[in-house]
């Protein structure tokens, strides 16, 4: 299971699907993810953007990174006044 054939959206399912050379495949639930790390509508749209344009990204941020601390980094949030 270490190579990717590959990695894209399916947008009927939601998930992000990656497909290996042996036959096996993980799909990742990304509004089970979205749910459960993003905390407001800025990381939601951070999330969105991968799962679109980089999924393979995003699945590797979901399966080797910490989804929390790189939406903190990236995500610039200022409530109005």
């Amino acid at each position: 299971m270490d190579k990717v054939i590959s990695c894209e959206f399916n947008m009927d399912t939601a998930c992000v699907e990656l497909r290996f050379a042996d036959g096996s495949m993980i799909s990742i639930d990304c509004t089970a993810v979205e749910n459960e790390v993003a905390d407001n509508m800025y990381q939601r749209s951070e999330l969105d953007y991968l799962i679109y344009n980089d999924p393979a990204a995003y699945a590797d941020l979901i399966l080797n990174g910490n989804a929390e601390t790189y939406l903190k980094t990236v995500t610039e949030y200022k409530p109005l006044d």
